[in-house]
């Protein structure tokens, strides 16, 4: 019998690596372990010498600088899997931003300009993404994103992320009504506070790891190994039968007021 949990023979692309505690890192390396075979984004030239000594600890993925706001460069990401393999399998989104004055301020001074790029970078690029995958999904597939409990309830220093995540998380449940039809799977993952690059830009985040360290019926906060993990039982077999939710992997600390 064929193991559902394994991802031999299924190729895809991991985007939104900046380091070893990116979240996109603990995707491709999961996704890798499991037998599965990456394209692997970074935002730009700059991250390059971040990312690359990272290959080898995710199978040596073909990495691919590619700005999500640049429509000829998603493009040509696509293009690019489609020449390598003819077919796309899943596609992890694993980005956002906000400029940090708009994040750090009440959401309800935050800007014009900074809530639509947020809202662009963070949430529209999904929808951009899937657009593009959607014709290399002839046998389905998997789309999946990354959200936050800041996204159901109000958590302090969140602030304009809240908004764009919730629409992020309703994206994905349209989404997964449009393309379900055609065996194409759409996920929301929700981590706990993990310590990575984009998480450092909120105010008082230590505060918010010790919450989750401490609160968490765990009792811990969750890596980036395990959102990874989680990612590959989404992604393979034994998902089928799942679409259109948002997963918790934060070591129950949503439970808790």
């Amino acid at each position: 019998m064929l193991n559902p949990f394994s991802m031999q023979g299924k190729v895809g692309i991991v985007a939104g690596l900046a380091n070893q505690d990116s979240i996109a890192f603990g995707c491709a390396q999961a996704l890798h372990n499991a037998g599965a075979e990456c394209i692997v984004t970074y935002a730009s030239p700059k991250a390059e010498k971040f990312v690359t000594p990272l290959a080898a600890d995710m199978g040596q993925p073909e990495l691919v600088c590619c700005d999500v706001q640049q429509d000829a460069q998603l493009d040509d990401l696509f293009a690019r899997a489609h020449e390598r393999w003819g077919r796309v399998d899943f596609v992890v989104h694993s980005i956002a931003f906000a400029p940090l004055e708009d994040l750090h301020g009440r959401v309800v001074d935050c800007s014009r300009e900074g809530f639509a790029l947020a809202m662009d970078i963070s949430c529209h690029s999904f929808i951009r993404m899937a657009r593009r995958a959607e014709p290399l999904m002839q046998d389905g597939g998997t789309l999946l994103n990354m959200t936050y409990y800041g996204a159901e309830k109000v958590v302090d220093n969140y602030n304009l992320m809240g908004p764009v995540k919730a629409a992020l998380e309703s994206a994905t449940r349209y989404l997964a009504a449009e393309l379900g039809p055609q065996g194409i799977r759409v996920h929301a993952v929700s981590p706990g506070a993990i310590r990575t690059r984009a998480a450092a830009g909120l105010k008082a985040f230590d505060e918010l790891a010790r919450d989750g360290e401490t609160r968490s019926p765990l009792r811990r906060l969750a890596s980036v190994q395990d959102v990874g993990n989680t990612v590959v039982y989404l992604a393979s077999d034994a998902g089928a039968a799942l679409t259109g939710l948002t997963h918790y992997v934060d070591a129950g600390r949503h439970l808790r007021f």
